[in-house]
């Protein structure tokens, strides 16, 4: 039976599909291994956008916050973990820093970016009024500032220092926070007037005392359950 040449094109086609998966064992005639061509493999090299979904954003890439106070916040993220329920944003303060500085900070955990703000310390931390603070308590009329973590609890609203952010204190060094009304609040000593005028923020009786200006958006955005922590 003699076959055409289209069947013969069509049944070669067939036997090579239905053997592909052994094409490797398979020597043409007239080909040897050596005539044939060496074909480079691509690397691909993993994709910016790949790296980012697996390690996150960098946080703080420009360095603003020092160190050691970025890295003693995020563990205290996990040793307070269950008081502090929002990890989107939290909140830094660096008191080895002069009262004229910016040393308070605002840290996007989500977008890594960081935001400055200036605060005053306690009297009691700094008789002196040199501007910098150097001694920290927890106790009643002490007037100091007191370091360690806080959970933010929520806007609230006092007679004497009217709209504020209310503060639970979570370690030691500052659980009579609430007891001690140590509150973020604005006050007219915190105003970039009086900074321009006397060189430094005036004290407070160990609250966060922040400019009038820039209570409005820390009290809208710190809400309950972020954290604060503040480090000499």
């Amino acid at each position: 039976m003699r076959l055409s040449r289209r069947g013969l094109i069509l049944g070669g086609s067939a036997l090579l599909a239905g053997c592909s998966s052994a094409a490797s064992t398979v020597q043409l005639a007239g080909v040897t291994p050596a005539s044939l061509p060496i074909v480079p493999v691509p690397t691909v090299a993993p994709q910016p956008a790949t790296l980012a979904r697996a390690t996150g954003p960098a946080i703080d890439p420009h360095g603003i916050v020092r160190k050691d106070l970025m890295e003693r916040a995020q563990a205290a993220l996990d040793t307070h973990g269950h008081k502090i329920s929002r990890r989107d944003r939290m909140y830094l303060v660096d008191f080895q820093k002069f009262s004229g500085e910016d040393r308070f900070y605002e840290v996007d955990l989500e977008g890594g970016w960081v935001t400055a703000y200036r605060t005053s310390h306690g009297r009691g931390s700094d008789p002196a009024h040199s501007g910098f603070a150097q001694r920290f308590s927890n106790q009643m009329d002490s007037h100091m500032s007191s370091i360690g973590a806080y959970a933010t609890a929520g806007a609230s609203w006092g007679s004497q220092q009217g709209p504020n952010v209310l503060l639970d204190g979570l370690e030691y060094s500052n659980n009579r926070a609430r007891e001690r009304a140590i509150i973020i609040h604005g006050a007219d000593y915190a105003d970039p007037a009086f900074l321009a005028r006397e060189g430094k923020l005036g004290r407070s009786y160990g609250c966060f005392s922040v400019s009038h200006a820039d209570l409005a958006p820390l009290r809208e955005r710190m809400g309950e359950g972020r954290l604060l922590f503040a480090m000499a």
